[in-house]
């Protein structure tokens, strides 16, 4: 299966976001081309603000493999990740993350900064970014426009 087949799950993961009010980001992860772990980003609803769609799905992945580590794993999220599930991802052995749209406010792979590039850090991820980063990125600007037409009603 390839890059895009997984960022389309990812990308249904974002949508069930998006129909609960959440941001629309969703992950999946993925192990010998099996999809062990899902998420979505529920911050807002699980009044949870580490409830990104990565470490959702890393927290899934984990659990259905009975390891805190995911070694040879692959992370396919629609967003560029945030420092804080960069840490997770790392922290958690992922080989490598295919994400969608950059995020210029707080991507941290080339957006911001990059600490997946960061030498002094024990654990370096593969990373791939921009698959499917048309459709990824136009699924949270219709949502952000949505956001501020209601506002303005």
């Amino acid at each position: 299966m390839t890059d895009e087949f997984f960022m389309r799950e990812a990308l249904s993961q974002a949508v069930a976001a998006g129909c609960l009010g959440e941001v629309p980001v969703g992950a999946v992860v993925v192990r010998e081309g099996v999809i062990v772990g899902r998420g979505f980003n529920s911050p807002i609803g699980d009044s949870d603000p580490t409830a990104h769609a990565e470490v959702a799905a890393l927290r899934d992945a984990a659990r259905n493999l009975g390891n805190y580590r995911l070694p040879g794993c692959e992370l396919f999220v629609t967003l560029e990740p945030c420092a804080m599930c960069a840490g997770a991802i790392m922290h958690s052995r992922i080989a490598r993350v295919v994400y969608g749209a950059r995020d210029p406010k707080t991507g941290v792979h080339a957006s911001v900064l990059d600490l997946f590039a960061v030498d002094q850090l024990n654990h370096h991820t593969e990373i791939v970014g921009g698959v499917l980063a048309d459709e990824c990125g136009q699924l949270l600007s219709r949502f952000f426009a949505e956001r501020r037409k209601a506002a303005k009603a």
